[in-house]
């Protein structure tokens, strides 16, 4: 979810806070792996960590139908940061709110973000943060943010405009809301227009150009296996691994990796901009219209035949270290 005001296309490749203390230790008690992951229901646990990692943070939205998300996470409301790029630094025609309409736990164990049109024709919707900023992989270790999340299921012209998003963002942009992209942005699953189709994108450096290729980024995308991203629940996870001589970004959906950039792919201060600082937080929203110019796609632009109040489903979050 790229930020501040820009067009930006990508390139295709391949076939193409509410954190719980129960859940940690649960987790740490039981040792057992992320197996049968695309096929738990929805309103699972989060998932325990494989032997040798860490739950640092979960949050599997077990909350009462019409609840908001927990205290581990705070709402984004408006056009943009207070003092930050209107449109959320991409053009966005939506206005984010806190209201159940737009943002609430069904009941059934996942977050719900709906987005809205009034009589007037304004488009609502939602977007979520965690305040916790200080995610990272340590030196010699892997960092591991995954989510098990379906995309508004709509099509055709009805999804013209939809964007989904779930990402992490340098923990400095909350002190200087026009340091992007210098301090990293790991877009762990984006969707445009419902496409079947995940993308993954590193944002870095400078922008226009630099290493990252700005306003790009260095992008991928596959189509999700088995079901379409819209028909059913998939996981989608991004790793930082810092274990090897050669530092490495990877992104997977349901287990099969698509994606990765290396730390020799980048300019060497560019790779130390974004991953020197304290961490970054992690982000879900669903946006309307603006500036995901895929080359195949074009920006998203919602019309009259754009069908408002599909959801993104969230089953959960969760946040592994090892």
């Amino acid at each position: 979810m790229a930020l501040p005001g820009r067009s930006r296309n990508r390139t295709t490749t391949g076939t193409a806070p509410r954190g719980r203390g129960r859940l940690a230790a649960a987790a740490l008690a039981a040792g057992i792996g992320l197996t049968g992951l695309v096929t738990t229901p929805a309103g699972a646990d989060v998932p325990p960590p494989d032997e040798g990692w860490t739950l640092t943070f979960g949050d599997d939205f077990t909350g009462a139908a019409g609840a908001a998300p927990g205290d581990d996470w705070q709402v984004d409301t408006g056009r943009g940061y207070p003092g930050g790029p209107d449109g959320w630094g991409t053009g966005e025609v939506q206005t984010y709110t806190a209201d159940p309409e737009n943002l609430q736990q069904d009941g059934d164990g996942n977050l719900v973000i709906t987005p809205r049109r009034d009589e007037s024709g304004a488009w609502t919707s939602s977007r979520i943060e965690t305040r916790r900023g200080d995610f990272k992989a340590a030196e010699g270790g892997v960092l591991r943010i995954e989510g098990r999340i379906r995309m508004p299921d709509v099509a055709a012209d009805g999804a013209l405009g939809y964007w989904p998003a779930f990402w992490a963002l340098g923990s400095p942009y909350r002190e200087d809301l026009w340091s992007w992209p210098t301090i990293g942005e790991f877009d762990i699953m984006e969707n445009v227009n419902a496409e079947n189709r995940v993308y993954g994108v590193l944002h870095c450096d400078v922008s226009p150009g630099g290493s990252c290729d700005e306003t790009d980024g260095l992008a991928a995308s596959r189509e999700c296996p088995d079901s379409t991203c819209q028909e059913a629940f998939h996981t989608y996870r991004f790793e930082w691994d810092r274990s090897g001589e050669v530092e490495e970004l990877r992104w997977y959906v349901d287990g099969q990796q698509y994606h990765s950039v290396r730390e020799s792919d980048v300019d060497a201060a560019a790779w130390q901009n974004m991953t020197s600082h304290d961490g970054y937080f992690v982000l879900l929203n669903v946006a309307v219209g603006g500036q995901f110019p895929d080359k195949n796609s074009g920006i998203t632009t919602p019309t009259e035949a754009t069908e408002p109040g599909h959801p993104m489903l969230v089953d959960y979050i969760a946040v592994y270290n090892r």
